[in-house]
Protein backbone atom coordinates (compact mmCIF):
# COMPACT_ATOMS: atom_id res chain seq x y z
CA UNK A 1 0.00 0.00 0.00
CA UNK A 2 1.29 3.81 -0.58
CA UNK A 3 2.13 5.36 2.45
CA UNK A 4 1.69 8.79 3.30
CA UNK A 5 4.79 10.04 0.92
CA UNK A 6 3.09 7.88 -1.67
CA UNK A 7 -0.26 8.97 -1.28
CA UNK A 8 1.19 12.44 -0.97
CA UNK A 9 2.99 12.22 -4.32
CA UNK A 10 -0.59 11.52 -5.79
CA UNK A 11 -2.15 14.25 -4.64
CA UNK A 12 0.04 16.42 -5.59
CA UNK A 13 0.54 15.06 -9.05
CA UNK A 14 -3.25 15.19 -9.39
CA UNK A 15 -3.61 19.09 -7.92
CA UNK A 16 -0.90 19.90 -10.83
CA UNK A 17 -3.37 18.07 -13.43
CA UNK A 18 -6.46 19.40 -12.24
CA UNK A 19 -5.49 22.93 -11.49
CA UNK A 20 -3.03 23.96 -14.14
CA UNK A 21 -3.03 27.34 -13.32
CA UNK A 22 -2.79 27.30 -9.74
CA UNK A 23 1.14 26.41 -8.32
CA UNK A 24 1.04 24.90 -5.05
CA UNK A 25 4.34 26.50 -4.22
CA UNK A 26 2.81 30.07 -3.58
CA UNK A 27 0.88 28.73 -0.62
CA UNK A 28 1.93 26.49 2.16
CA UNK A 29 -1.59 26.32 3.26
CA UNK A 30 -2.80 24.98 0.44
CA UNK A 31 -0.12 22.49 0.42
CA UNK A 32 -0.79 21.53 3.95
CA UNK A 33 -4.73 21.38 2.10
CA UNK A 34 -3.70 18.71 -0.60
CA UNK A 35 -1.80 16.59 2.02
CA UNK A 36 -4.01 16.54 4.00
CA UNK A 37 -6.98 15.38 1.47
CA UNK A 38 -4.76 12.96 -0.12
CA UNK A 39 -3.74 10.96 3.38
CA UNK A 40 -7.46 11.65 4.72
CA UNK A 41 -9.14 7.82 4.06
CA UNK A 42 -6.06 6.74 6.15
CA UNK A 43 -7.72 8.58 9.43
CA UNK A 44 -9.50 4.83 9.59
CA UNK A 45 -6.22 3.60 10.76
CA UNK A 46 -5.84 6.10 13.53
CA UNK A 47 -9.68 5.64 15.07
CA UNK A 48 -8.77 1.69 15.09
CA UNK A 49 -5.55 2.23 17.02
CA UNK A 50 -7.31 4.27 19.40
CA UNK A 51 -10.59 2.28 19.61
CA UNK A 52 -9.77 -0.79 19.44
CA UNK A 53 -5.51 -1.31 19.38
CA UNK A 54 -5.81 -2.84 15.79
CA UNK A 55 -5.08 -0.56 13.27
CA UNK A 56 -7.06 -2.68 10.56
CA UNK A 57 -10.04 -2.80 12.57
CA UNK A 58 -11.52 -0.42 10.38
CA UNK A 59 -8.74 -0.05 7.62
CA UNK A 60 -10.11 0.04 3.97
CA UNK A 61 -13.60 -0.02 5.30
CA UNK A 62 -16.28 2.82 4.79
CA UNK A 63 -13.12 5.38 4.47
CA UNK A 64 -12.19 3.97 1.31
CA UNK A 65 -15.47 4.34 -0.44
CA UNK A 66 -16.53 6.62 -3.04
CA UNK A 67 -19.35 7.70 -0.72
CA UNK A 68 -16.75 9.05 2.10
CA UNK A 69 -15.01 11.41 -1.38
CA UNK A 70 -18.31 12.62 -2.28
CA UNK A 71 -18.90 13.24 1.53
CA UNK A 72 -15.70 14.54 2.72
CA UNK A 73 -15.16 16.76 -0.36
CA UNK A 74 -18.08 18.63 0.01
CA UNK A 75 -17.26 19.54 3.91
CA UNK A 76 -13.43 20.13 2.62
CA UNK A 77 -15.12 22.91 -0.28
CA UNK A 78 -17.01 24.43 3.17
CA UNK A 79 -14.12 24.26 5.68
CA UNK A 80 -13.49 27.68 4.83
CA UNK A 81 -16.34 28.96 6.80
CA UNK A 82 -15.43 26.98 9.78
CA UNK A 83 -11.52 28.05 9.71
CA UNK A 84 -11.04 31.20 7.24
CA UNK A 85 -7.53 30.78 7.14
CA UNK A 86 -8.08 27.64 4.74
CA UNK A 87 -8.28 28.55 1.88
CA UNK A 88 -11.09 28.01 -0.33
CA UNK A 89 -11.26 25.14 -2.88
CA UNK A 90 -14.02 23.46 -5.16
CA UNK A 91 -15.49 20.58 -4.74
CA UNK A 92 -14.65 18.62 -7.71
CA UNK A 93 -10.67 19.78 -6.73
CA UNK A 94 -11.26 18.28 -2.82
CA UNK A 95 -13.08 15.14 -4.39
CA UNK A 96 -9.92 14.36 -6.86
CA UNK A 97 -7.23 14.34 -3.68
CA UNK A 98 -9.70 12.43 -1.53
CA UNK A 99 -10.41 9.92 -4.31
CA UNK A 100 -7.08 9.75 -5.59
CA UNK A 101 -6.22 7.92 -2.35
CA UNK A 102 -8.78 5.39 -2.76
CA UNK A 103 -7.75 4.69 -6.27
CA UNK A 104 -4.02 4.26 -5.64
CA UNK A 105 -4.95 1.70 -2.99
CA UNK A 106 -7.02 -0.47 -4.69
CA UNK A 107 -4.62 0.04 -8.23
CA UNK A 108 -0.91 -0.23 -6.03
CA UNK A 109 -2.04 -3.24 -3.50
CA UNK A 110 -3.85 -6.64 -3.42
CA UNK A 111 -6.10 -5.86 -0.82
CA UNK A 112 -9.55 -4.44 -1.61
CA UNK A 113 -10.93 -1.35 -0.95
CA UNK A 114 -14.93 -1.24 -0.60
CA UNK A 115 -15.46 1.33 -3.35
CA UNK A 116 -19.01 1.00 -3.18
CA UNK A 117 -19.78 1.26 0.30
CA UNK A 118 -22.34 0.66 1.70
CA UNK A 119 -23.12 -1.91 -0.81
CA UNK A 120 -19.92 -3.81 -0.25
CA UNK A 121 -17.50 -3.72 3.02
CA UNK A 122 -14.16 -4.76 2.48
CA UNK A 123 -11.07 -4.81 5.52
CA UNK A 124 -8.05 -6.03 6.08
CA UNK A 125 -7.26 -9.06 8.09
CA UNK A 126 -4.96 -9.22 11.07
CA UNK A 127 -3.74 -6.91 14.10
CA UNK A 128 -1.56 -3.88 13.73
CA UNK A 129 -0.70 -2.20 16.58
CA UNK A 130 1.52 0.46 17.07
CA UNK A 131 4.34 -0.17 15.95
CA UNK A 132 3.32 -2.31 13.23
CA UNK A 133 1.82 0.97 11.97
CA UNK A 134 4.63 3.13 12.56
CA UNK A 135 6.64 0.41 10.96
CA UNK A 136 5.17 0.35 7.73
CA UNK A 137 4.86 4.37 7.53
CA UNK A 138 8.24 4.63 7.66
CA UNK A 139 9.30 1.27 5.83
CA UNK A 140 6.77 2.16 3.31
CA UNK A 141 8.32 5.89 2.17
CA UNK A 142 11.65 3.98 1.23
CA UNK A 143 9.38 1.43 -1.04
CA UNK A 144 7.26 4.43 -2.67
CA UNK A 145 10.62 5.74 -4.64
CA UNK A 146 9.03 4.49 -7.36
CA UNK A 147 5.54 6.02 -6.63
CA UNK A 148 7.05 9.68 -5.88
CA UNK A 149 9.61 9.64 -8.85
CA UNK A 150 6.59 8.24 -11.23
CA UNK A 151 4.19 10.86 -9.71
CA UNK A 152 7.10 13.31 -10.09
CA UNK A 153 7.70 12.92 -13.74
CA UNK A 154 3.66 13.10 -14.37
CA UNK A 155 4.12 16.78 -12.90
CA UNK A 156 6.90 17.80 -14.61
CA UNK A 157 5.68 16.76 -17.90
CA UNK A 158 2.21 18.78 -17.23
CA UNK A 159 4.35 22.05 -15.82
CA UNK A 160 6.29 21.65 -19.43
CA UNK A 161 2.78 21.61 -21.45
CA UNK A 162 1.45 24.48 -18.65
CA UNK A 163 4.26 27.12 -19.95
CA UNK A 164 4.78 25.54 -23.46
CA UNK A 165 7.96 24.51 -23.04
CA UNK A 166 7.64 21.20 -24.49
CA UNK A 167 7.21 22.63 -28.50
CA UNK A 168 11.16 24.58 -28.06
CA UNK A 169 12.16 21.37 -26.08
CA UNK A 170 10.66 18.92 -28.50
CA UNK A 171 12.12 21.14 -31.88
CA UNK A 172 15.88 20.83 -29.97
CA UNK A 173 15.57 17.30 -29.80
CA UNK A 174 14.65 17.16 -33.40
CA UNK A 175 17.25 19.41 -34.29
CA UNK A 176 20.15 17.44 -32.63
CA UNK A 177 19.07 13.92 -33.67
CA UNK A 178 18.94 15.63 -37.81
CA UNK A 179 21.82 17.26 -37.28
CA UNK A 180 23.58 14.42 -35.98
CA UNK A 181 22.28 12.26 -38.60
CA UNK A 182 23.49 14.47 -41.49
CA UNK A 183 26.93 14.30 -40.28
CA UNK A 184 27.16 10.66 -40.15
CA UNK A 185 26.06 10.65 -44.05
Amino acid sequence: MPSPLGHTAIGLATHALYCKNRSILGSWKLLVFVVVLANLPDLDILFGLIFSGNGNAFHRGMSHSLLFALGMGLLSTHAWRCWPTIPRLNFLWCFLLILSHVLADAVFTNAPVSLWWPLEASRIAGDWGWSEVMNSVFTGAFQDIGVVFGFGLIIMISRLFKYGATVPVIRGLVKVKTSSISKNT
